[in-house]
């Protein structure tokens, strides 16, 4: 567990190691960056580092942790927008997109840590299973929203389109990536409003 605060607020150390960490987890890969290169660029020393997390792994699930509250805030305000929900599946789409196109971009944080964490009883594991739990749940919500059928199957479809986009955002033409990403959302919808998705195999 990532040690919290005595008075409720992570202290600029604190802060200057999460942050440091988020760029050098997701621009270099979690495993090739040590404690001490991160204590260093924080400009903090490693008994510091120690003080406020027991270890590297901590300090690994603290990363995720601001990945995860960025997702969940982008997909809050598509909700807050008060669209019809297949504008407001549009919307998130177009966000993920967005961060496609964005300059550094290296994929979905969430798939680069579990690739290198493959341990499914290891906590940076299952926090990445949590969060995709999370999404899967928020997009058969929004599904579920737009036709009352059974909205697994086409929520299940979307996430793996999501995650074949965020994939493939980092090795190919992002633009060309996110034009077939919202045409295959597009196709979905469609499909989705009318009539249900059959599981694959049935």
């Amino acid at each position: 567990m990532v040690r919290s605060e005595s008075k409720g607020r992570p202290s600029e150390a604190r802060s200057r190691l999460v942050n440091t960490a988020c760029q050098l987890f997701y621009a270099e890969g979690i495993r090739a960056v040590g404690v001490d290169r991160i204590a260093t660029e924080a400009q903090v020393t490693r008994a510091t580092f120690y003080r406020h997390f027991a270890s590297k792994d901590d300090l690994v699930l603290a990363y995720l942790g601001v990945a995860d509250t960025a997702m969940r805030r982008r997909a809050d305000e598509a909700v807050a927008a008060g669209l019809p929900a297949a504008d407001t599946i549009r919307a998130l789409s177009k966000s993920i997109a967005g961060s496609i196109q964005s300059p550094g971009y290296r994929g979905c944080a969430f798939l680069n840590a579990v690739a290198e964490f493959p341990d499914p009883a290891h906590p940076v594991h299952m926090a990445v299973l949590a969060h995709r739990q999370w999404f899967l749940d928020k997009v058969t919500e929004l599904l579920a929203n737009i036709r009352e059928t059974p909205a697994e199957a086409a929520a299940h479809h979307f996430v793996m389109m999501r995650d074949g986009a965020t994939a493939a955002g980092c090795l190919f033409d992002p633009v060309l990536v996110c034009e077939t990403f919202l045409q295959g959302v597009e196709g979905l919808l469609r499909t989705h409003a009318s009539r249900s998705i059959e599981p694959a195999g049935s």
